[in-house]
């Protein structure tokens, strides 16, 4: 089943009714011997505090499949907490770093499993001009404004409506965003569909319209280790990427506007290559401004248009034999090797989060793209219609 089939009728279910319904015609068995049923659950994970915003509980939503992928994540800010797949020997761990329960997330996160937006990445100086006038937004990260500001979109509750077919089982999230919120123009409804499908898929699909033009790029956030458990550092991790180009950045990692081929630089990953191979050829100014790799690759497109699904990235983790294949319809792809890692986090299970112990793959426009006139647009309108997919698809190598 295709992403763009998934994205058709999402039934009007009930939450009751939805978290009901378990699909049958369970093939595999779980490692206890008992089958696997494939499905979507809900549970109660935590309240806001109080005077918060919206003051709303928020939920946990589970997503399983037949083969035991099991994807769980959260209403506030569409976060995944968890993915589990099997390694080469049928083991499941989960590959995604995050927190055991709410409070972690409200505390301190670096946008763990998130989304991002009303604009994923940063915006230099935290301002832009739009048909004449001159938007302030909120800085928090140096003299820039990233993922949307102090309260983006990964800091509200949004709304969960879990819908299944015989092929998949997923939840859409809709959050409306008011004009102004952040410094933004316009009133956003912006929906995120999160869908796990039987071939070990997992589609996220973005869509938003306006009342008034505004800059736009949602992204999702997670943080992937594929040894599983951040178990150890992601160096070994095999990276491929579709690009021939970055776009270069400043000492505050906003781009130049310069398109630089990879060629010949720590950024070639056109063939498969260990993260940990180049990441510290630190006379490469690029890799000194990141501190390794937090830049944004131009993905080869090769003139297919913008709703069609390209190959972005393959990530594969040699000792677990686990892979991931990310196939998107954005222009652009943020590989960060989490350089800001410290071991200052502890996360599930008492994981204590290293240097680089985690990687993000943001499928999203480029940076700081409405003070780019070169760059793709970010802008939408009234009338228009933001859609954006991604796809992660799950396996393991002989």
């Amino acid at each position: 089943m295709t992403g763009s089939r998934i994205i058709a009728d999402r039934a009007s279910l009930t939450l009751p009714a939805a978290v009901a319904l378990l699909l049958a015609g369970c093939t595999v068995a779980s490692q206890s011997g008992a089958p696997i049923k494939a499905g979507v659950a809900s549970a109660a994970f935590g309240n806001l505090p109080n005077g918060s915003p919206t003051g709303q509980a928020v939920e946990l939503f589970t997503l399983r499949n037949a083969h035991g992928i099991e994807v769980q994540f959260t209403n506030y800010g569409g976060i995944i907490t968890s993915l589990k797949t099997p390694d080469r020997a049928g083991r499941f761990s989960d590959i995604v770093l995050g927190y055991d329960n709410l409070a972690g997330y409200l505390a301190s996160s670096p946008y763990f499993g998130a989304i991002v937006g009303r604009y994923a990445n940063r915006i230099a100086r935290g301002h832009f001009t739009l048909d004449g006038a001159t938007y302030t937004l909120a800085v928090n990260n140096g003299p820039n404004s990233l993922h949307g500001g102090l309260r983006g979109f990964d800091k509200v509750v949004w709304t969960a409506r879990p819908f299944q077919t015989q092929e998949a089982q997923g939840v859409t999230l809709d959050y409306i965003s008011p004009d102004g919120e952040e410094g933004y123009p316009g009133t956003v409804h912006a929906a995120v569909i999160y869908t796990l499908t039987a071939d070990d898929r997992l589609i996220v699909e973005y869509s938003a319209n306006t009342n008034k033009a505004t800059p736009i790029n949602l992204s999702q956030h997670s943080y992937w280790n594929l040894a599983g458990g951040a178990s150890r550092d992601v160096l070994s991790h095999v990276l491929t990427i579709n690009a021939d180009s970055i776009t270069p950045v400043d000492s505050t990692l906003i781009p130049t506007g310069e398109i630089a081929p990879v060629q010949g630089t720590p950024f070639d990953f056109r063939t498969p290559t260990a993260i940990g191979a180049r990441v510290d050829q630190r006379q490469d100014i690029q890799i000194r401004y990141g501190n390794g790799y937090d830049h944004n690759w131009v993905l080869n497109r090769g003139g297919a248009a913008s709703d069609v699904l390209v190959l972005a990235a393959r990530v594969v983790q040699p000792a677990s034999g686990r892979t991931m294949e990310i196939s998107t319809t954005e222009p652009g792809l943020q590989f960060y090797s989490g350089n800001f890692l410290d071991g200052s986090i502890t996360g599930k299970g008492s994981a204590v989060y290293h240097f680089r112990y985690g990687l993000a793959l943001e499928t999203q426009h480029y940076p700081d793209s409405p003070n780019h006139p070169n760059f793709p647009s970010t802008i939408l309108r009234p009338g228009q219609q933001y859609r954006s997919r991604t796809v992660f698809k799950f396996g393991v190598m002989p």
